[in-house]
């Protein structure tokens, strides 16, 4: 079976300019169920993916129980 991991949060995610099409951040997880410390992997992401995660995570929220739009 592989590993599992939590993500727990991605920090620092910037880019150089407004119009970048590339971001650069940590992202910090922690392996499930693991005693282990949490990892810190530094990330470049495209500004595609960070648009359709947006957009995919928006629609997830939308439809959970509970969520209360801030």
């Amino acid at each position: 079976m592989a590993e599992e991991w939590e993500i727990l949060t991605v920090r620092g995610l910037a880019a150089t300019d407004e119009r970048a099409e590339e971001f650069t951040g940590t992202l910090v997880i922690h392996k499930a169920g693991s005693a282990e410390p949490v990892e810190n992997v530094t990330i470049r992401i495209k500004r595609s993916i960070v648009r359709e995660t947006s957009e995919t995570l928006a629609r997830l929220l939308k439809r959970s129980t509970g969520f209360v739009r801030p």
